[in-house]
């Protein structure tokens, strides 16, 4: 039995990635998330429509001890099952000028991501490796690539990751584990919930903010065998704002 991991996945991106793997690539879930336990559960039963299973894992991803216990738990209450994909998805913003970025809002911003980054897929890639095929997909953004004012914290996690992508693929590609980002720019979710959507869009080629779903197509066709050559890429998701 196959199963996609994503973190952060009860809500915006990362619920739109769980149900999409499952409609297009029959995948059963592992649904991570840290703390809306009602929300978690609506997306599974949206989840399980497709005829597949869904679990659900409860663990904050930038608490290395807390993510291995539920990882190696979910795995030997499941020994017939194999996590074959990662999306990285979980992350936070906390935004505001750098001058005034207090040091919790430093940490908990780069923890989330980077260090959430490193525990989850610690705790899963030396399956793939042994199984000699995997999927690593690092949700970042257009900050990570470009920089965003009043994102310093942000900025420099998604870039962090953006590199740890190249530098992953190179290592382990031979083992036909492919490791690649997508970097989304202006999504519609609750992380953009109070941008000024109409001013922003002005600078947006294609005059709009993009959908989480579409987001999702991107993750699909980066887990399937579709992109069987296609590894150390980050790929840009924002309707023409950046290249």
């Amino acid at each position: 039995m196959k199963y996609a991991l994503v973190t952060g996945g009860s809500r915006g991106i990362g619920k739109a990635v769980c149900l999409k793997l499952a409609e297009e690539l029959g995948c059963n879930i592992l649904l991570n998330y840290n703390s809306n336990t009602k929300a978690a559960e609506e997306t599974k039963k949206e989840i399980e429509k497709y005829g597949v299973t869904c679990d659900i894992l409860k663990f904050d991803v930038s608490d290395n001890k807390s993510v291995k216990e539920a990882v190696e738990k979910w795995k030997a209450d499941h020994p017939e099952a194999k996590i074959d994909i990662l999306v990285n998805n979980a992350g936070i913003t906390k935004d505001g000028l750098f001058i005034f970025t207090n040091e919790e809002s430093w940490n908990s911003v780069i923890d989330t991501s980077l260090k959430g980054f490193y525990n989850v897929t610690q705790a899963v890639l030396k399956d793939m490796l042994r199984a000699r095929y995997g999927r690593v997909i690092n949700i970042v953004s257009l900050s990570g690539l470009k920089g965003n004012p009043g994102q310093v914290n942000y900025s420099a996690a998604k870039g962090a990751m953006i590199s740890a992508t190249k530098a992953l693929a190179q290592e382990i590609g031979k083992r036909k584990v492919t490791v690649n980002a997508v970097a989304p720019g202006f999504i519609q979710s609750d992380m953009t919930r109070d941008f000024d959507e109409n001013e922003l869009k002005k600078h947006i080629p294609l005059n709009r903010f993009g959908e989480a779903e579409e987001v999702a197509n991107l993750v699909s066709f980066l887990a399937s065998e579709k992109s069987s050559y296609i590894t150390g890429e980050v790929i840009n998701i924002n309707g023409g704002l950046y290249s």
